[in-house]
């Protein structure tokens, strides 16, 4: 069985990218990270869906990136609803750096664990524009873990796995369906409402409901009130 380090958010993404990787047969070690998030739901999510997908092992690692700032999701400022996604700036939920980040985290750790795959639920069609969700970014990531390490010099190949990359949102929750996911568990919202529901008007939440309706079922966060 192949090991894996899967970035593990509790978000729809990440939970199907690491559904995809157990069912192709990884053995799963689940990170998930506290960066200062205003959205820190997604951690609880994130226990929900690490124990309903069986992981080997969870770790929470807190590197908070408030210090640095730069992010609506990491400061006091407002959350940008009701954006044009068409729009072809990069939003104020962008976080400087954040997949490099997690990245280079997940591969500490892989590296620890003799794990030579590290699984990201990053998307290149339905995104916000993120430049760190490219597949030009994963490939020149994967080159550099590849030099960055004992295990790569000595010969050993890390491979960063992107189930989703090419997949609109539709696409990945049918491919989650198949699996049998519950998505109730899973939170997307970068601006939730005190009562921790979705505020259905962030980037997140939109693309997250046309992939819902696009996929002809109806999201279960939405289903209680």
């Amino acid at each position: 069985m192949k090991s894996a380090v899967v970035l593990l958010s509790g978000g729809l993404d990440s939970y199907t990218a690491a559904a995809i990787a157990k069912a192709d047969g990884c053995d799963l070690n689940a990170l998930t990270i506290h960066y200062g998030q205003r959205h820190a739901r997604e951690v609880e999510a994130a226990r929900a869906v690490a124990k309903s997908l069986g992981v080997a092992r969870h770790r929470e690692l807190t590197v908070d990136l408030r210090a640095f700032g730069g992010s609506s999701l990491t400061s006091d400022a407002a959350v940008p609803l009701d954006r044009d996604l068409e729009a072809t700036d990069i939003p104020s939920t962008y976080v400087p750096a954040r997949n490099t980040i997690f990245l280079s985290l997940a591969l500490g750790w892989a590296e620890v664990l003799g794990a030579r795959h590290l699984v990201i639920g990053v998307n290149a069609l339905d995104y916000s524009g993120y430049p760190d969700c490219r597949p030009e970014f994963v490939r020149a990531f994967e080159t550099l873990a590849n030099l960055a390490t004992r295990a790569g010099v000595e010969g050993e190949q890390f491979h960063v796995e992107t189930p989703l990359i090419m997949m609109t949102k539709a696409e990945i929750i049918r491919r989650g369906m198949t699996l049998g996911l519950d998505y109730s568990l899973t939170h997307s919202c970068y601006a939730p409402l005190p009562s921790g529901r979705p505020c259905e008007r962030c980037d997140s939440c939109v693309l997250r409901a046309r992939g819902f309706a696009a996929a002809g079922v109806p999201d279960p966060l939405l289903a209680h009130p």
